[in-house]
């Protein structure tokens, strides 16, 4: 429960909002499934994420051979999650609840929001969206688009209705014209299976919208449906940033985990300090802008002297901050 942990985040953002939240972490999907039915059916919809880290780049290494240590598990044991978690939870969640709306986010999904080369094997994958068969998909950083998601259901706006967020992709039989969004089409799921030059051209418009502040809309064909990608809510303000790291968290791992070890993520960031999100660098080897946006977010210089004063109540704490920066180090407050 650390707000550098997106779960974490989530939760008490919704929990803020009059709402009761339940996480389920790292659901057994080889036995009856009990864990996915521990609490029943949710009465607005059941969130997914394959945690912090990309369940493949968590699970294998470069040359492809299984990792031996997971740093979110207690313990650092391996083998509590499956390969493509995002799409396997939702999966499951469908079989059991149909009915039941799934909202996709983190960066597992966030990455894979379009037709998208998948190393692992060796192959293009479609968006997935149309692989998991979940209702809705919000990219990036989440707080904004799920905020106004809740506010848009609290009001009694059907879940199948919620087409216009921001920073969110749903698929679709037919587009619905909006008028503040210009549309952009990319090349279809098919037509890239077909030529690696389609698929490239692709990702060269998806990185150059990423670059503006003020996006299209992007659509793509993928069979008989078409994926929509609304254009991203603009970087936050200090004001709203400094909302998600000051919600009630405990800072600790859950009690549960007392008896089965350290969390070595957890061990590794609890005593650390993040003052802003986004890259502006766009390094080929790196997902950081791809997910939390080319533009930077940074928090005010009053909630970061806050939350070290929170540290300093840690039952922990012996007096040393770890270090104090953000996924791209030395741009804070560069805009």
């Amino acid at each position: 429960d650390h707000p550098s942990f997106g779960h974490a985040v989530i939760a008490r953002l919704i929990e803020a909002q009059g709402l009761n939240v339940a996480i389920i972490p790292q659901p057994n999907w080889r036995d009856d499934l009990r864990d996915f039915k521990k609490f029943g059916a949710p009465r607005l919809f059941f969130g997914v994420t394959a945690g912090c880290m990309d369940s493949m780049v968590n699970h294998y290494t470069a040359r492809k051979r299984r990792r031996s240590n997971d740093a979110y598990t207690p313990g650092g044991a391996s083998g509590f999650r499956p390969d493509y978690a995002s799409i396997v939870y939702t999966r499951i969640l469908k079989q059991l609840y149909p009915d039941v709306p799934v909202l996709l986010g983190g960066i597992e999904a966030s990455l894979r929001r379009v037709t998208h080369y998948d190393y692992w094997s060796d192959s293009l994958k479609p968006p997935i969206l149309a692989e998991s068969g979940a209702d809705l998909l919000v990219y990036g950083m989440g707080e904004q688009p799920l905020m106004e998601i809740l506010r848009l259901l609290k009001r009694g706006v059907p879940f199948a209705n919620l087409t216009t967020v921001p920073q969110t992709a749903l698929l679709r039989d037919s587009v619905m014209k909006i008028h503040n969004w210009e549309n952009i089409e990319i090349a279809s799921h098919e037509a890239c299976l077909e030529d690696k030059d389609t698929y490239s051209r692709n990702f060269r418009t998806i990185e150059r919208e990423s670059n503006k502040l003020h996006a299209h809309r992007i659509l793509q064909r993928v069979g008989d449906k078409t994926l929509i990608i609304n254009p991203p809510y603009p970087p936050m303000d200090a004001k709203t940033i400094d909302t998600s790291f000051e919600y009630p968290y405990t800072r600790m791992p859950h009690p549960k985990y007392r008896k089965r070890g350290a969390i070595p993520a957890y061990e590794m960031i609890k005593f650390s300090i993040n003052t802003h999100r986004g890259c502006f660098g766009g390094c080929s080897f790196c997902t950081i802008s791809a997910h939390q946006g080319k533009f930077i977010a940074s928090r005010s210089k009053e909630s970061i002297a806050r939350e070290l004063e929170t540290l300093t109540q840690h039952p922990e704490f012996k007096g040393v901050i770890t270090d104090m920066g953000g996924p791209s180090a030395n741009m804070y407050k560069m805009q």
